[in-house]
């Protein structure tokens, strides 16, 4: 299900170019996202209609009313629906020619030569084979009558484009398919709401989520909430597991833990592909442990709800850069698949991503297993397993090898989701390579005071998804200073910009203080997203769910009381990447950004706007302000001339989001991207301590005190030193971000008129073994 739209004709084309929306099979929520950013009226490319088709494949093939024009209008106020609004349906009759023969026959007669497909790998071949047969259907159609020869030769080529939709994120060829995220936003509500039950009672929970053939459902959810036990189809488990499970579990439970939370994916299986199913598993330690345990099947509550945030920036990036592949499609250009690399949007060859996932599948139905993980590449997650393992409580039970290296870990700055996973994570892994690991209260004043303890393995368990008593982080936090890493102290969290400097001065000053000769490594983590050195910061994920909710609050009020425009402030400091991803996430009409200047004019333009607006059906605004926005254009300015210029046309009302953005429990992403990066970091601390006592210094290796970071795809550690260059500390801000880009974007979907000569369209890359085998980070 879902959308993927085009808004007319090239004007270098010779004939129209007409767009159909062919919805697949998946139900993913959100994904009928995709579309929202091709309908953009006032653009160059208005000079033909644009379709929908509705129940999919088989609407094709029926025709009739099921193939029907569509405005802009047809997509308002939907953007925070989960589902689609067009249905979907599975259609025997299109696996068949006769059945393609009628949709070719339907899409003649509408004058549609082009198609964006959403689906998983089955309904893409679909739309890859009913293309590969497009002209020999046409001739039919001529020999039967049904059409004249000239309609043959007008529309005479198919192009392609498809997006992918499954929530198990399970097509090879892109890190996340849309309706993923959202689908783990169903899974963590429970599982949160599970574990209250679990330690209540001291039971034991075997919760079963999607994932016939992928376990990155199971496997993401695990990581994010410290499950004590994981099943997935991709990693079979030895014979004789349910001897080491059920020893594990009854560990555990002796030495003091109220709960046992086990995920299996429903296409687990064992090494001779026997099923495992979640009844087995409860059985099994009942009668072995007596345990009181329960069996929770999620089943579709994974498909439904609301997107999230990142499913809904996802579905419009991707479905902007399908109109533009249309666009720019000729007859020789091959079909392919808009996927998401990083955080940019990439081509690949349709069926190069088919035939791999296939493969994929072939793998494991020969028992190939671990063949089949190296295929899934480093989009589904599979080579987190290891840190699965060492961050799972059974883990504890491992001999670990000692080492005289002790390390030590603080907070630093304001609270962001996540720091608890990176903290666990990186006390677990330290732990696991021999390490003291100690932790400091209070950042650098309780590191001043002797706020220091040491920390064993069950000290940070279940601190993922618990909401702190101070703050979100654990440990408490003050604002001093700069968060650094090194042999006797490792800090890690919280690292704005202007933290960097001080990063650079403790650096610049080892060689008067011996002691600062020492390793330092910084997980950088605030909402604002404004540390240099990474892509996206720990907790500003959660932040912008956050502000998301409470926008589509305000647009619901808005549309009840009609004319009337909501004007909204986000935090973020001088970084307006708050107010733009949360702008595109909930449809707003403006986002107001420090790095996007603006006069008075532009505001102008702005009312006038929403003055238009109102004339039509949709009558309500809603406008963001990052809180730095501007010196003298504040929320308060903003609301005069709005309410001045406004007045009998519409009325405005005041919200500021304040520390509600910091609030909630952390998102799967930033539980994940925390885990992660508590893992990195300390491997890489392990690395460096081993290397500097090995050649004899201690702390004085090149790039010991760095920032890790996630750069599109790859995790990268960058040293302080280098990034002062490209910092702007006055205002805290990188020098460089990549998410202004999405302004474009948001424009476009607020129905400005803007040329999209500045759009940089994706590149077409290749998707083979070899690419998939390169270590890429998450």
């Amino acid at each position: 299900c879902g959308r993927g739209w085009q808004e007319g004709a090239k004007s270098s084309l010779h004939q129209p170019l007409l767009s159909q929306d062919l919805i697949s099979r998946t139900g993913a929520a959100g994904l009928w996202l995709a579309g929202q950013a091709l309908l953009q009226r006032g653009s160059p490319f208005t000079s033909a209609p644009l379709l929908f088709c509705l129940q999919g494949y088989e609407g094709l093939v029926e025709g009739g009313e099921n193939i029907k024009r569509a405005n802009w209008l047809s997509v308002s106020n939907i953007i925070q629906l989960g589902g689609t609004i067009i249905g979907s349906a599975r259609c025997k009759a299109f696996t068949t020619r006769e059945g393609r023969l009628l949709a070719a026959c339907n899409l003649v007669q509408h004058g549609i030569t082009n198609l964006c497909v959403i689906g998983g790998d089955g309904s893409l071949t679909g739309a890859n084979i009913f293309r590969t047969e497009w002209g020999g259907l046409l001739e039919e159609l001529v020999k039967d009558g049904k059409i004249t020869e000239e309609v043959a030769k007008k529309y005479c080529h198919l192009n392609i484009v498809g997006l992918v939709g499954s929530i198990d994120n399970d097509f090879c060829g892109t890190d996340m398919t849309i309706g993923t995220d959202s689908a783990l936003h169903r899974i963590m509500e429970v599982i949160d709401a599970i574990t209250t039950t679990a330690q209540s009672h001291q039971r034991t929970f075997v919760l079963e989520v999607m994932g016939r053939h992928c376990g990155y459902l199971a496997l993401v959810s695990a990581l994010a909430s410290g499950a004590d036990w994981l099943f997935i189809p991709e990693a079979p488990p030895e014979d004789g597991w349910e001897d080491f499970m059920c020893a594990r579990l009854g560990e555990t439970r002796s030495r003091g833990s109220r709960l046992n939370i086990i995920i299996i994916a429903e296409g687990a299986i064992d090494r001779n592909g026997k099923p495992i199913s979640s009844s087995y598993v409860k059985d099994l330690v009942v009668q072995r442990l007596g345990f009181d345990t329960r069996v929770t099947v999620l089943g579709h509550v994974q498909r439904g709800g609301t997107p999230s945030a990142f499913d809904r920036v996802l579905s419009s990036k991707m479905g902007m850069e399908a109109v533009m592949a249309l666009l720019e499609a000729t007859p020789d250009t091959p079909a392919c698949v808009v996927s998401l690399s990083g955080n940019q949007s990439v081509r690949l060859p349709l069926m190069e991503c088919v035939q791999v996932t296939k493969e994929v599948q072939k793998a494991m139905d020969e028992k190939r297993f671990e063949e089949a993980i190296q295929l899934r590449g480093s989009a589904p997650g599979t080579r987190a397993l290891p840190a699965a393992a060492v961050c799972a409580d059974w883990c504890c039970l491992s001999p670990f090898r000692q080492t005289h290296f002790s390390l030590a870990i603080l907070n630093v700055g304001a609270p962001a989701a996540g720091m608890n996973a990176a903290v666990r994570s990186a006390v677990r892994i330290g732990i696991s390579q021999g390490h003291t690991v100690y932790v400091v209260n209070d950042g650098f004043e309780g590191l001043s005071k002797g706020q220091i303890r040491k920390v064993g393995w069950h000290d940070v368990a279940g601190w993922l998804g618990r909401v702190p008593r101070t703050g979100w982080v654990n440990l408490s936090s003050v604002r001093v200073g700069y968060s650094l890493c090194h042999v006797l102290t490792f800090p890690l969290g919280a690292a704005p910009c202007r933290r960097i400097e001080g990063g650079v001065q403790l650096v610049e000053a080892r060689g008067q203080y011996e002691e600062l000769c020492i390793v330092m490594c910084v997980i950088p983590a605030t909402i604002s997203n404004n540390v240099p050195g990474t892509d996206f910061s720990l907790g500003c994920d959660t932040a912008v769910n956050a502000a998301m909710e409470s926008c589509d609050r305000i647009k619901q009020s808005a549309s009840g009381t009609k004319r009337r425009v909501f004007i909204v402030e986000t935090m973020g400091g001088y970084c307006g990447y708050l107010s733009t991803v949360t702008g595109i996430a909930v449809g707003a009409d403006a986002a107001y950004v420090y790095e996007d200047p603006f006069t008075i004019h532009d505001l102008k333009a702005n009312v006038e706007h929403l003055t238009e607006k109102m004339k039509t059906d949709i009558q309500r605004g809603l406008v963001l302000r990052n809180e730095k926005c501007h010196e003298h254009y504040t929320t308060e300015f903003l609301y005069n001339l709005y309410s001045s210029e406004g007045r009998g046309i519409f009325d405005c009302r005041i919200n500021v989001l304040g520390h509600l953005q910091q609030g909630g429990a952390p998102t799967p992403f930033d539980r994940n991207y925390g885990t992660k990066l508590g893992v990195k970091a300390m491997l890489w601390m392990s690395e460096k301590l081993q290397e500097a006592y090995r050649k004899g210094r201690r702390g004085t290796l090149r790039d010991s005190a760095c920032v890790i970071g996630l750069r599109k795809k790859t995790v990268a550690f960058s040293p302080v030193t280098e990034l002062k260059k490209v910092t702007d500390f006055e205002h805290r801000l990188p020098q460089e971000q990549w998410w202004l880009n999405l302004r474009l974007m948001l424009k476009m979907l607020a129905n400005y008129q803007i040329s999209l000569t500045e759009y940089i369209s994706g590149k077409m890359e290749h998707v083979t073994r070899r690419t998939l085998s390169i270590e890429k980070g998450f």
